[in-house]
């Protein structure tokens, strides 16, 4: 008689702990729905039979590999690899690994990663679209029977869920706050590039947490009667050389921009730096506001406000629902937005006019 070990499947679990199987994988995989004592009844089921997570992978019906691929649009973008360590750490309990690719925000080599991503089998993808007015792609990769979950935007139009945060009502909050020290003309600072070097149209940004954040934005500025909403919005800063001159066009304008909002981490320690270097004073000179609770804005005098951004959340949510529809979930889409709150440090005061 042979004496190998036969593997614990998720089955076995769920006789154990008297589950259903569907019940077992959700406790198992991380994802879903289930009572404390369910999850306990799983869990110790689990450990007395010597059940591995990594067998959720291998016991898979879908004829792939137990690998998700992961789009991002730039890793070296905070945001991003809070979200990537999210996604990893709620794939590693589930006993499934990544394949990460960065799209550079390019629509081109996007296209590229997922088509590699399908050649290698995945089991399910996360992707940050980069434009999601051209998601061919990505249809492709759901009709292939690979589920794709979007995160930090969402295409209307695709059948995949998504985690996003509240976008235009954290900007709302933002601009209210502003507008409530005085301050009129806030201008809004984002690395996006638009048409002849000047916002026209809305829909012409592909980015929907960037579309959703200057729509509010725009929105509120008229709210506030502020001259030229379109042109309070600054475009394509990219780098320190571009933050230098963006700084150099918002200090001269007319009348004057009293507070700035960054739309990303990356763009605000440049902003900053530029700011600084031609010694603007925080909060007395200019109000400052950036997108993303990066550390480097608790270590700057005066700290720097922020639209807080838990994005660790952002991936775990996004790898726990992708784990659920490769489980077999065919619930209806959801799109889930996730809170981001306006925290208010010393860079926000009133308005100090500046010889206006």
């Amino acid at each position: 008689m042979s004496s190998k070990k036969t593997s614990i499947t998720v089955a076995d679990v769920a006789r154990a702990a008297k589950v259903s199987k569907a019940t077992a994988a959700r406790v198992l995989g991380g994802y879903g729905v289930a009572s404390e004592k369910t999850r306990n009844a799983v869990t110790e089921a689990a450990e007395k039979l010597g059940y591995r997570s990594n067998e959720l992978a291998r016991s898979m019906s879908t004829g792939r590999t137990g690998l998700i691929g992961v789009v991002v649009g730039d890793i070296e973008n905070a945001f991003f690899s809070r979200a990537v360590r999210g996604i990893s750490d709620a794939a590693n309990a589930a006993g499934l690994n990544l394949i990460i690719t960065n799209s550079n925000e390019d629509l081109e080599q996007e296209r590229e990663m997922v088509a590699v991503l399908m050649r290698q089998r995945v089991a399910g993808m996360i992707v940050a679209p980069t434009d999601v007015r051209d998601t061919a792609h990505l249809e492709a990769a759901i009709s292939s029977g690979i589920p794709v979950v979007t995160f930090d935007r969402v295409a209307d139009h695709l059948e995949a869920d998504s985690v996003c945060g509240d976008d235009a009502a954290a900007t709302d909050r933002v601009m209210r706050h502003l507008h409530d020290l005085g301050h009129q003309n806030v201008a809004y600072v984002t690395a996006v590039g638009f048409q002849g070097g000047r916002l026209f149209d809305l829909d012409e940004i592909g980015i929907t947490a960037v579309r959703n954040r200057i729509q509010a934005f725009l929105t509120a500025s008229e709210r506030a009667e502020s001259e030229d909403r379109m042109g309070l919005v600054f475009q394509n800063v990219i780098g320190e050389e571009s933050a230098q001159d963006i700084v150099a066009t918002i200090l001269a304008h007319e009348p004057s921009i009293t507070a700035v909002l960054a739309s990303d981490s990356l763009i605000g320690a440049s902003l900053y730096k530029a700011f600084k270097e031609r010694g603007v004073r925080f909060p007395s000179d200019l109000s400052f506001v950036s997108w993303f609770d990066a550390d480097w804005t608790k270590v700057t005098t005066p700290q720097i406000s922020v639209v807080d951004q838990p994005t660790y959340e952002f991936g775990q949510k996004a790898m726990q629902c992708l784990i659920g529809r490769i489980n077999g979930d065919r619930s209806n889409i959801e799109h889930m937005i996730i809170s981001t709150p306006l925290i208010t440090r010393g860079s926000i005061g009133p308005r100090e006019t500046r010889g206006d």
